[in-house]
């Protein structure tokens, strides 16, 4: 197995984010036409393929960057800050593609990854939440099941899903072609229009062994420490990323609404109450960005000793993942509400608004998550662990 035992920091970050930043003005001026397409522009999301936004994720041993996770935070952060769309997609195949690439075998990683540095290698979209059926045949497994909330399918080569093992009840991920699943083009909202986050459905697919891993490892069969965090974690991770640039927006839009509008007859913005409330939001997000750099920074301690993580630092990075929402969908009432006309329109912060009141009804940011951490946080249910989003004894 090419494990490495330490934490990797990649020396890539800082291009990448610079290679987003360039990437920004097109982003924002294809983001209408994307909702239109309800999926990425084929050139948006080649040129964010061609940055690394993916291979950031993806194992050092396989030719990968392997970002740390506060950089696969920031690369997230970057990119949604310029489009929510876009950054919600590529944490999307950030995440399936990362891990599938990190849990599965030999054959499997020989099969979908047999050039990452050279750019060839698959593409992985899907769900995880809602695991299909998987009838044990000799070799494999045939697979039967729908799936909901594919973001990113509109460029993905392979499937990732969960599947539930009858007989047994084992819960496994796996990764198959995108060819052998049925799709179902039914993603009409109101938010986050264009991740193209479908519906796909198959029956009796046969799914070989060795392209499947087992949903709760966090034992990685290729690259470093960040994949021991486990497949839930990693979502985290991403989840938390786009929460904090789309959150930043937010507020660099209000600022630019407020010089437009200050000194106008009854400009709502030349306000003591309007300066009040745009500071409070400054605080507000700037203090859940320090807390989620500051829990992320000693779980990178955690992973770089070689240890798991406790089931403090569990704990944490979803309590960290669920404030960060809470505080950037507090942050997007602040400017809805002295944005005026302006949040009304068809422009950034109209989108931005619809984007981050679909991207808050997440499962990773749910009430019972919440609870979850409060039940162990204040030590009403202390020995117990969690799996996935819940906690077991």
């Amino acid at each position: 197995m090419a494990v490495s035992a330490g934490l990797h920091v990649s020396p890539e970050c800082p291009a990448l984010l610079e290679r987003i930043d360039a990437l920004g003005e097109a982003l924002d001026a294809r983001a209408d036409e994307a909702e239109e397409l309800g999926r990425l522009t084929e050139d948006t999301a080649r040129a964010l393929l061609d940055a690394g936004v993916v291979r950031a994720a993806l194992p050092l041993s396989l030719g990968g960057d392997e970002f740390s996770p506060r950089q696969v935070i920031e690369t997230v952060e970057r990119v949604s800050y310029h489009d929510a769309s876009a950054g919600w997609t590529v944490m999307a195949l950030q995440l399936m593609t990362g891990t599938t690439a990190a849990y599965l075998g030999a054959v499997a990683a020989a099969d979908l990854f047999p050039d990452v540095a050279g750019g060839d290698h698959a593409l992985l979209s899907g769900h995880g939440t809602r695991p299909g059926r998987a009838v044990p045949v000799p070799g494999g497994y045939l697979v039967s099941g729908s799936w909901q909330f594919a973001s990113g399918m509109a460029h993905a080569t392979h499937i990732h899903s969960a599947i539930q093992v009858e007989g047994t009840g084992e819960l496994r991920v796996l990764a198959m072609p995108k060819s052998q699943v049925e799709l179902v083009d039914n993603w009409d909202v109101l938010g986050l229009r264009a991740t193209h986050s479908i519906d796909y459905h198959c029956a009796d697919v046969y799914v070989p062994v060795t392209h499947t891993y087992v949903a709760t490892t966090t034992t990685p069969a290729n690259g470093g420490a960040i994949y021991r965090i486990g497949l839930v974690n990693m979502a985290a991770v991403g989840h938390t990323g786009w929460a904090l640039g789309v959150g930043r927006r937010l507020l660099d839009e209000l600022k630019e609404v407020a010089a437009a509008k200050s000194g106008t007859r009854n400009a709502a913005v030349d306000t003591a109450q309007f300066h009040a409330e745009y500071a409070t939001a400054e605080a507000k997000l700037r203090a859940a960005r320090a807390w989620v750099m500051e829990v992320w920074r000693g779980i990178e301690v955690t992973l770089d000793s070689g240890e798991l993580l406790s089931t403090e630092q569990d704990t944490l990075l979803r309590l960290a993942l669920n404030h960060a929402t809470w505080t950037a969908q507090d942050v997007g009432r602040t400017v809805h509400r002295w944005a005026g006309t302006t949040a009304i329109r068809r422009g950034p912060i109209d989108r931005f608004l619809r984007d981050l009141n679909t991207g808050t009804q997440h499962v990773t940011s749910s009430p019972t998550v919440l609870q979850n951490c409060g039940k162990w946080l204040s030590g009403a249910q202390p020995h117990v662990h969690w799996e996935f989003l819940d906690l077991a004894p």
